[in-house]
């Protein structure tokens, strides 16, 4: 499986209302996608222009799929500015 983890840092309240505009989609899409084991982005409730993101792929092959959907999606048009911290990691299991 593949796991990633990390956080969205929205700099501005326009950004926070362009990613809440968005997310929906996004979360919407991406559940279904084949492989899609889980997918969470929430902000954190102490930095609510911090949005913590959780993802988990049947496999390698999943979450490459799941890339390359969302780099051509409305969401990465949209989001692509925005600071991304994410560590993906391989699960056994």
């Amino acid at each position: 499986m593949m796991r990633l983890t990390g956080t969205l840092t929205c700099l501005t309240p326009e950004d926070i209302a362009l990613v809440e505009a968005h997310l929906p989609d996004h979360l919407r899409l991406t559940r279904a996608e084949p492989g899609c084991l889980s997918f969470h982005v929430a902000p954190r409730p102490d930095a609510p222009q911090i949005y913590e993101v959780t993802e988990l792929f049947r496999d390698a092959a999943a979450f490459e799929a799941h890339q390359a959907r969302t780099r051509a999606s409305d969401w990465f048009s949209a989001t692509k500015h925005l600071p991304r911290d994410f560590t993906r990691t391989e699960v056994k299991g």
